[in-house]
């Protein structure tokens, strides 16, 4: 492995994906390839751009030339792939995009792998093509049970790309990662959602009775994870990347308001979105021995993020006045308010 292509580079997770394995390996050359969708954000790499180990290209992981081109001007050996329709309020709106990205291409890219004869083509899901989890811990041999559009093409990607090891050989890793927060993360996601609206004094939107139970992991122990299984991981195998965090929403907003100096009546309990999952948790004990830790503490890494988020507003007030206006004013304005907090 020399030249990795980080398919969804400019995301979230892909950007410090990207980031860390620069720092990490000197010798590696990291291609970012992003569609640069609403969430795909030019100043997620702008540290990086000028590395002469980074190069960039905008493209479609659906576009099959676009891809083929790349893989072949660029040498590339290696796929990671971040690149996704990944909320799952507006997989419940706009379901189509979802199976366009997530399904079809993972297929293209899948191709590419098995055509240009690739060492490995790693494809980065979540945890919540098991569905709700109301006990125990989910292992990498279960059922699959998505109940969203988002989880459920999620769960089409993965099933492609571990047919094409079976069926050509083609060296896949699934990863299965949990709820991730941190840095640069674009703010329809709770976390960021909640601590830029914190910030601003706004109302922080609830769902349901905010009783919703999620495994965090900050993303650099995410990307840690994801290498890992990269370098050591099985060919054809999945791995359960899981912060070991287990978090009642309600609980984690309380943290990001005393964290900022905020009252609790900020909070506004809205209607609940449909099919959500009351529990997320998966059992890591096949990446813990290949021997994967997370490194930081929810705490630590909370108290960071929302210092991140307080530091760097030039980065999201930005993103909130643009698209994002919009889709919030649609997603949450609109919602019913069940309840303030007291």
């Amino acid at each position: 492995m020399q030249n990795i292509m980080v398919t969804g580079g400019a995301g979230f997770i892909g950007s410090n994906f990207a980031r860390m394995m620069l720092e990490k390996y000197p010798d590696y050359r990291i291609l970012v390839y992003d569609k640069m969708t609403y969430a795909g954000n030019p100043d997620n790499l702008l540290d990086i751009q000028d590395n002469p180990r980074f190069s960039f290209v905008k493209g479609d992981i659906a576009d099959q030339a676009r891809v083929d081109e790349t893989v072949k001007a660029y040498g590339i050996d290696t796929i990671v792939n971040f690149a996704a329709e990944s909320h799952v309020d507006r997989s419940i709106d706009e379901p189509g995009g979802f199976i366009q990205t997530d399904v079809y291409g993972v297929y293209v890219l899948l191709e590419a792998a098995r055509k240009f004869g690739l060492e490995r083509m790693l494809q980065v899901s979540t945890d919540e093509v098991y569905g709700a989890v109301l006990e125990g811990s989910s292992k990498e041999t279960d059922l699959l049970e998505p109940r969203s559009p988002y989880s459920a093409s999620k769960a089409g990607g993965e099933l492609l790309a571990q047919a094409y090891y079976v069926t050509y050989g083609t060296p896949t890793l699934v990863t299965r990662g949990s709820n991730t927060y941190g840095p640069y993360q674009y703010p329809e996601k709770m976390l960021p959602l909640f601590i830029t609206n914190a910030i601003e004094d706004k109302p922080v939107p609830m769902y349901g009775d905010g009783k919703y139970v999620r495994d965090w992991m900050h993303v650099l122990d995410h990307c840690s994870g994801i290498d890992l299984v990269l370098q050591k991981g099985e060919p054809g195998q999945i791995y359960n990347v899981g912060g070991g965090n287990e978090r009642e929403n309600i609980d984690v907003t309380y943290q990001v308001l005393e964290l900022l100096g905020k009252p609790r009546t900020l909070i506004n309990y809205v209607q609940d979105r449909p099919g959500h999952d009351r529990r997320y948790s998966v059992d890591t004990a096949r990446i813990r021995a290949l021997g994967w830790l997370p490194q930081k503490s929810f705490e630590d890494g909370l108290a960071e993020t929302v210092q991140w988020y307080t530091g760097n507003r030039w980065w999201w007030e930005k993103i909130k006045s643009g698209e994002f206006a919009d889709y919030y004013a649609r997603m949450y304005e609109q919602r019913k308010v069940l309840a303030k907090h007291e």
